[in-house]
């Protein structure tokens, strides 16, 4: 099957398929505050990634690319995100690498967004000339690098070789002169990789944990004998999270990098939870996906203005006035996400505020 092909059959199969809510998040509880002593309007959610500066800490995370079903829903995304002020994504653009007629396919996000941050995306196949050129194509203020081993797995014409994707990695970060954020695609980082990450001195890492668009299912749709064991693979987004920022408060890390939380967040306490437990922003992708292949321009508008309305009243009755602040807030975490933090040695008194003890930032 041709990659364009490809293309169009994951979008289809991402329409249809949802997501599976299995995002963990749900066992991360706020400690109320009775007394939050501010108002609404001090709030503010601006935050920065990589050194970018956002009005919000919600970004429309890679989709599409390389197809002519694509171009269509790529201007609406373009279109959301200039109207919306967020910072947006493309799809992964090794299609138009390989085939440069194609590079108008993920340009129109810039085209209709001239003004925006926008972030090119590669595999960790790529080379530093590729990514190089994947950056001019779309004039992205970062770029993205995205790590799918099992999707290449079950991808009947997937890939079977990763070896040497760190230094690969590494020699991206060296080459190009925007900010990389490297992020999974939906099945998780662990503290292993993210501190393997930080030695490639990314700038940010998306945690793309288990609990969205289900790639492992979704291959096992175009199979014609499904791996159906592999389509529960994978670290959840709150698991993630509690990993990723571990390593990044452990002293090992080798450096400072950014947090994004992706992985089935669709509601505002989702988006509220994951800045708790440490991320800088959060990436939304199905939603948006839904909007932009009906071309429904007003209706993810006031989508993203409901999310941020009331993002601002958690903030406002949890007594932050900032994300930092939000970072600072007690959190009780419980279920599945705790045993798995237990058992992996994430002390959780470190984010209920226990015995004086302060959370990794």
């Amino acid at each position: 099957m041709s990659r364009i092909s490809r293309k169009k059959e994951h979008i289809d199969l991402a329409l249809s398929s949802g997501q599976s809510g299995q995002h963990g998040l749900y066992d991360v509880k706020f400690v109320h505050d009775a007394l939050p002593d501010l108002a609404l309007s001090d709030v503010s959610y601006a935050t920065t990634i990589g050194g970018l500066t956002l009005s919000s800490p919600i970004v429309i995370n890679a989709m599409t690319g390389g197809a002519e079903e694509a171009v269509r829903i790529n201007r609406a995304l373009g279109m959301i995100a200039r109207r919306a002020g967020l910072a947006i994504a493309v799809g992964s653009q090794m299609a138009a690498v390989k085939n440069p007629a194609l590079a108008h396919s993920y340009h129109v996000v810039r085209s209709e967004n001239p003004d925006g941050i926008v972030l090119a995306n590669l595999g960790a196949e790529a080379t530093p000339d590729m990514a190089k050129q994947a950056v001019d194509m779309i004039e992205a203020n970062g770029l993205q690098i995205h790590l799918n081993v099992m999707q290449e797995l079950i991808m009947p014409e997937g890939e079977r070789d990763f070896t040497g994707a760190a230094k690969r990695i590494q020699a991206i970060v060296q080459a190009v002169a925007v900010p990389v954020i490297v992020k999974e695609v939906g099945f998780g980082i662990s503290r292993e990789t993210a501190l393997r990450l930080a030695e490639c001195g990314v700038a940010a890492i998306d945690v793309g944990g288990r609990g969205g668009t289900n790639f492992a299912s979704i291959e096992n749709e175009r199979r014609d004998s499904p791996y159906d064991i592999l389509n529960d693979w994978g670290i959840s987004t709150a698991a993630s999270l509690l990993e990723t920022v571990d390593a990044r408060g452990s002293g090992r890390s080798g450096g400072r990098f950014d947090i994004i939380a992706t992985g089935g967040i669709r509601t505002a306490m989702d988006v509220a939870r994951s800045l708790a437990l440490g991320a800088n922003g959060v990436g939304m992708a199905g939603p948006f996906l839904q909007f932009a292949a009906n071309e429904n321009i007003d209706g993810a508008y006031t989508y993203i203005c409901t999310l941020h309305e009331q993002l601002s009243m958690i903030m406002c009755a949890l007594g932050a006035t900032s994300l930092a602040a939000l970072q600072r807030i007690p959190l009780v975490i419980t279920g599945e996400t705790y045993h798995w933090a237990k058992q992996r040695g994430i002390d959780s008194r470190l984010f209920a505020g226990q015995n004086g003890i302060t959370k990794p930032q």
